[in-house]
Parts: C-alpha cells; sequence; structure tokens
C-alpha cells in the first residue's frame, strides 16, 4: 500500500507538471503551430522505443529480476541488468540512427506539413531519437528501482525530465528560438537518465567484471525476448495509431494536433489514476484464482471490479466535461480560437474513459490467465479500426474525428474483451468441472 500511494502521487504530480508545460508551449508559441510539431515529433521515436525496448521492460524485466532477488542472487541481477542494456541499447541506435539518417525523406509521408514546418519536424524526430535512446538506459534502471522497492526515485524522475522542457521553454527560447523546449527535453532526459543511475549504483547494482561475456549477454534474454513479441504488436498498434492520428491532423486546422493531444491527456490522466490503478490491484487475485483453477471466484473478481471501475469512472468522466473550461485554462486553450474544439474533443474522449479503464482489467484477467495472443490480436484491431474511422470522417468533421474514432476504437475492443472473456471462463469452468468429476 505504501508503494502505490507513492506513485499515486507521485504519477499526479508529473501529470501536473506535464499540464504546466503544456500550458507553457500554448502560452509561448500561440499560434500553435511550433507545439504541433513538438508534439508529433515524437510519434515515429515513441513506436520504436515502445515495439522494441518497453515491450520487455514493461512486461517481463521485474518478475525475471524479483526471481533472482527472491534467491539472493545479485550477481545475476547484474548481469542481466547490464545485458538489456547493452543489447536494447545497441538495438535501438541502429535502428534509431537508420531512422534518423531517413527522416529528410520519409518524413512528409508520417505528417502533411510543408516548409518551415516539415524541416522543423525532420530536426525536432531526430532529437526526439537521441531522447529515447537515453531512455532505454533511463527505463531500465528503473525497472531495477521498481524490483527494490524504491518507489521515490521512480516515481519523481519523470517529473525531472518534464522540467528540463519547462525550463528550456522559459530560459533557452530566448537563445535557441522554437528549438529551446526541445533542447530543454534533451537535457531533462539526461538529467533521467543520471539521478536513476545514481539511485542504483546507491542500492546495489555493479556492472559485471570488465570483459566479462555475460555482462553483454544472459540466458534469461532469450526468455525476454519470446515473452515481448505479442506485447510488441499491442503497443505497436497504440502508438502507430497515435502516429496516424497526427498524420491526419497535421492535414487539418494549426492546432489540431495539439488540441487532439490535450484533450488526450486529461483522460489519460483518469484512466491512469483510477483505471490502472484498479486494474493492478485486481491482478494479483486474478492470478491466484486462476492458479488453483477456481473459476466462480476468478468470475466474482472480474463482475465486482467492472463494477467498481464503473462506479469510479462515470463520475470522473462526467466531471471532465463538466470541468472542460478550466481544464481549456490550465492548457491555455481558452480563447474563443481553440476553446470550442478543445471542448469537443474533451468531450469525446471523456466517454472512452469508462470503456478504456474497463479494458485494462479485462487484459490483466486475460495475462492472469496467461493468454497474451487475444489482447495483443485486439490491440491491433481496435487501433486500425481507430484509425480507419478518423480516416473517414476528417473531412466532415476535422479534429472531432479523432477522439471519436479512438472512443468507438475502445468501445469495440472492450466489449469484444468482456465477451471473450466470459466465453473462456465458461470454458476452462467446465473444463475443471470435468476432470474433477470424471
Amino acid at each position: 500500500m505504501g508503494g502505490a500511494i507513492v506513485l499515486a502521487v507521485t504519477g499526479f504530480s508529473a501529470s501536473f507538471v506535464g499540464l504546466i508545460r503544456d500550458n507553457l508551449l500554448a502560452r509561448t508559441f500561440p499560434g500553435l503551430g511550433v507545439v504541433d510539431v513538438y508534439v508529433s515529433a515524437f510519434r515515429p521515436s515513441d513506436l520504436l522505443f515502445q515495439v522494441c525496448i518497453m515491450s520487455a521492460l514493461g512486461t517481463v524485466f521485474v518478475p525475471i529480476l524479483a526471481a533472482h532477488k527472491a534467491h539472493g542472487r545479485r550477481d545475476e541481477i547484474n548481469s542481466v541488468l547490464t545485458g538489456t542494456m547493452a543489447m536494447g541499447g545497441a538495438l535501438f541506435a541502429l535502428i534509431g540512427l537508420g531512422l534518423a539518417l531517413a527522416f529528410p525523406w520519409i518524413a512528409h509521408y508520417m505528417v502533411k506539413f510543408t516548409g518551415e514546418e516539415l524541416a522543423l519536424y525532420i530536426r525536432f524526430g531526430q532529437l526526439a531519437l537521441l531522447t529515447n535512446f537515453l531512455f532505454v538506459f533511463g527505463n531500465s534502471f528503473g525497472q531495477y528501482l521498481i524490483t527494490e522497492q524504491r518507489y521515490w526515485i521512480y516515481g519523481i524522475t519523470p517529473i525531472v525530465y518534464t522540467l528540463g522542457t519547462i525550463a528550456g521553454t522559459l530560459w533557452l527560447t530566448p537563445f535557441f528560438g522554437v528549438y529551446g523546449p526541445m533542447v530543454g527535453t534533451v537535457g531533462g532526459a539526461v538529467l533521467y537518465v543520471l539521478v536513476r543511475a545514481a539511485a542504483v549504483f546507491h542500492y546495489g547494482f555493479r556492472f559485471p567484471p570488465f570483459g566479462s561475456a555475460q555482462g553483454l549477454w544472459h540466458p534469461d534474454l532469450h526468455e525476454m525476448g519470446l515473452l515481448m513479441l505479442p506485447r510488441m504488436f499491442a503497443l505497436g498498434a497504440l502508438q502507430l495509431q497515435l502516429l496516424l492520428f497526427d498524420t491526419i491532423a497535421s492535414g487539418l486546422d494549426t492546432g489540431s494536433i495539439t488540441i487532439n493531444a490535450y484533450a488526450r491527456n486529461f483522460q489519460g490522466v483518469i484512466v491512469g489514476v483510477a483505471g490502472v490503478a484498479l486494474a493492478q490491484s485486481a491482478y494479483s487475485l486474478l492470478g491466484q484464482a486462476a492458479a488453483k483453477n477456481e473459476w466462480l471466484r476468478f468470475k466474482v473478481y472480474v463482475e465486482k471490479g467492472i463494477g467498481m471501475m464503473l462506479a469510479l469512472t462515470l463520475p470522473a468522466a462526467l466531471g471532465l466535461i463538466i470541468c472542460a473550461p478550466i481544464a481549456a485554462r490550465l492548457v491555455h486553450l481558452q480563447s474563443d480560437a481553440w476553446y470550442p474544439a478543445f471542448r469537443m474533443s474533451l468531450i469525446l474522449y471523456a466517454l472512452s474513459v469508462p470503456f478504456e479503464s474497463t479494458a485494462h482489467l479485462l487484459l490483466r484477467s486475460f495475462y492472469s490467465l496467461k493468454n497474451t495472443m487475444i489482447p495483443a490480436v485486439l490491440g491491433v484491431g481496435s487501433g486500425l479500426f481507430a484509425v480507419a474511422i478518423a480516416w473517414q470522417l476528417s473531412p466532415t468533421y476535422g479534429v472531432f474525428s479523432l477522439p471519436l474514432g479512438y472512443t468507438l476504437g475502445q468501445v469495440t475492443e472492450t466489449m469484444i474483451l468482456g465477451v471473450l472473456l466470459m466465453r473462456t471462463i465458461k470454458m476452462r469452468s467446465q473444463t475443471t468441472h470435468t476432470v474433477s468429476h470424471p
């Protein structure tokens, strides 16, 4: 409970600092053209990072480290962490360098910017790749901190990273112009890595002896590679959806990318604080029930979890809609030029909150059954469905097509997940009953 409270407090604080950053960017560049470019420039590198790195770090890395810690194998922890950073860093550097060199030739396929905006997008995109390269090491250190249950440093460092963007916008823009926020972002990423590195060394991490083969490769990396494959598709689908949303928005009115991103940021705060937290709290209980073949108990957890999820997220979604004027002021979009579009986008995203939050619970229910394929397939299908809707409706509904497509995609994915989960529980319950009573 103590760790959960720390992560909740630091997570909310990071979201609040993110709102300050968004407000400052919109205030510093009121035409929103530069902000559009800044937001969209991170999508290609985020896609690469999520697929190649976080598909492993975010799913299977902590259990592997925790298993070694449970048996007191400190040298194994050091070796796995070093090997992960070496292999992950080399992979991202190789693909990222190729993407950075190719950016001038492929950028116009990813966005519809032209002229100076396209040139700025290319430079920002290359710097974003450097930022995510640093995150390979920062997030690897972060998983070590979670394993050691050192939550304060883990939770504070995202705030440090965002403060870098704020500092760059405030103090570097007068010297570097539109590059100020991006230079600050890279500086924030450097601090992010250094603070986490200092922490992990303080809490016992040491690199294996120089020249040790095990320092670059560990047998656990093979298992990680196999387990991360389904997650690669799910994370890749989400990031590809966001990239394609920016592709659509970049062909609409100036500010569409910013309005869409800022509206979704508010939606993401509620999903993260309420939906993900509740789903995580049920994860262990679901896993224990599945391990014991107690399917009635498993079903009760799912049904009660959904009930609690709706009880939390429906009022939260309604509150988000009511507080649209406050939200607009927080990100400096309260002017008549931006507020109507922001308000409607926020309303449409708010409608997705109960569905996406429930989906997190259903996804972890499938993970408890050691089934990662169904979530991966539905994640890809949902993303493609959302993009198709947004693409078709964008000529008529403009920026509103993006949250509308996103919400319909979440509704579809959640409903199918629910039907398939109930069917799976029923089948496993019948199988267990048959085995118990031949």
